[in-house]
């Protein structure tokens, strides 16, 4: 049976699909910014994107003045097209290809944003990887906002399996660690007219 290559379909879907023809796709991150802006998170923050391949958010917080920008994602691909939309603002990224199930941080966060990187880990082994480093690399009272599928989204994505969770379930992976602020479960609507139900859960550090 052969061996299920995660990074290889991330490439593949990155290098075969135009941006608005993914699901996720977003022209405004409109709920990952009104947290960044609920939370006042300071211009010269240590902001991480996890997950954020080619999507919007980096460019919202460039032209905001955010000046400590990292994005992580599996796929080069998307990582590629994200810097050459962005131009020469690029340098003012810093670029991290990395599997979010196995990423160990260079430095700490005030700021860690994942919207639908999480849920595509689906083995204990690397939630518990992915739970364990944020507890080593956010800065204390520093916030987490992790954006998944919920109980009432999708089972599948992009053709491969998720994890689903809820209120209950975020907490007890995160707490007593971590202080949950709030949550909520806002619609997504895709480029394909379908919507998918997701859970955005805020966590302080201790």
């Amino acid at each position: 049976m052969e061996t299920f290559n995660r990074k290889q379909h991330w490439e593949n879907i990155y290098q075969q699909k135009q941006l608005t023809e993914v699901s996720w796709y977003q022209q405004v991150p409109e709920t990952s910014l009104n947290y960044i802006h609920q939370f006042q998170i300071p211009h010269n923050a240590q902001i991480m994107d996890m997950g954020g391949g080619d999507s919007f958010l980096a460019d919202c917080l460039l032209s905001e003045g955010y000046q400590n920008i990292s994005v992580a994602d599996i796929s080069v691909s998307a990582l590629e097209r994200a810097k050459q939309r962005l131009g020469n603002n690029a340098g003012s990224i810093t670029w991290i290809e990395a599997d979010a199930g196995y990423f160990v941080s260079p430095k700490i966060y005030d700021f860690w944003h994942d919207r639908a990187a999480f849920h595509f880990l689906t083995t204990d082994q690397e939630v518990t990887h992915y739970v364990e480093n944020l507890k080593k690399c956010i800065a204390p009272k520093g916030i987490v906002v992790m954006g998944t599928f919920s109980v009432n989204g999708p089972k599948k994505c992009s053709g491969i399996e998720i994890r689903q969770y809820s209120e209950e379930c975020m907490a007890k992976l995160f707490c007593p660690d971590f202080e949950l602020i709030c949550c909520e479960y806002p619609d997504h609507h895709t480029p394909f007219d379908t919507i998918q139900n997701f859970i955005f859960c805020c966590f302080r550090k201790k």
